[in-house]
């Protein structure tokens, strides 16, 4: 009678753990589907409706289900900087508010590397946010940023070769270095940049997302700089035909078109 009755407080612990262990998974597969939910909202806030606030909402609501998530930490560190670089900066305080979003855009990116050091998106978006820091504080003035942003860039190519926003930055790192004689730059350390790596790299970029204004009126300039005005050409006409992948298309087709009639006779 008593190993009868063991059997059937054994059968009844089983079934216990079991039906414990199956609400556990399920609440668990629940949380993995609202994240994956918020996500995706995010990004739909983010990269089509361009609703930067909204999309910084979903991905907060979505960290605080999963907090050492790779793919929500590099996309807030990614919305800090897109709400930063839109925000009023003309008083101290405005120009103070403004760093402080890339500074937590830093942050996230930081995170995001320790969550996945084998991820190439952190180290684009550390890149990112290193390179606006350093163009907020002035590149001369940020010496060790502008070294950081390139070794980002080239860490996040050495992980995904096909990630064209790594190109991007790492030619404007290149152009905008290169704003200041070799000569000057030299005894800083930043005698590597030079507008052919420039140009090599915005076309790499260009390559891998041809629909990217940005890239192209990147390109352009850097063409104009080395009096190359019929590749530049190029560049600035095919941006009226491009549909609008970011929310400062519009902006960036009127420059394009801008420079396009600056150029027109050369």
């Amino acid at each position: 009678m008593k190993q009868a009755s063991n059997y059937i407080l054994l059968v009844l612990l089983v079934s216990f753990y079991m039906s414990a262990t199956k609400a556990s998974a399920a609440i668990v597969e629940d949380d993995s589907n609202k994240v994956n939910q918020l996500i995706a909202k995010g990004n739909n806030f983010a990269e089509k409706t361009f609703e930067n606030q909204r999309a910084l909402d979903m991905y907060n609501e979505a960290l605080s289900l999963s907090p050492n998530n790779y793919e929500i930490l590099w996309r807030l560190s990614r919305t800090y900087v897109d709400i930063g670089e839109h925000l009023p900066a003309k008083t101290d305080a405005e120009k103070q508010k403004q760093l402080e979003f890339y500074d937590k855009s830093l942050d996230f990116a930081k995170k995001a590397i320790d969550a996945n050091p084998k991820g190439a998106m952190g180290y684009i978006r550390e890149a990112i946010a290193n390179g606006r820091i350093a163009l907020f504080r002035g590149i001369w003035d940020a010496i060790d940023l502008v070294k950081q942003t390139k070794a980002g860039c080239e860490k996040a190519i050495s992980l995904d070769v096909a990630e064209p926003s790594a190109y991007y930055v790492l030619g404007r790192t290149n152009a905008k270095v290169c704003e200041k004689p070799k000569i000057i730059r030299w005894p800083l350390g930043l005698g590597w940049a030079n507008m052919d790596d420039a140009i090599k790299n915005y076309e790499k970029s260009i390559a891998l997302r041809p629909n990217f204004i940005m890239y192209r009126l990147d390109c352009a300039k850097a063409y104009i700089e080395m009096d190359e005005y019929g590749k530049a050409r190029e560049h600035l006409t095919k941006i009226a035909t491009l549909p609008k992948e970011d929310e400062d298309d519009d902006v960036f087709r009127k420059e394009a078109l801008e420079l396009l009639n600056q150029i027109k006779d050369k």
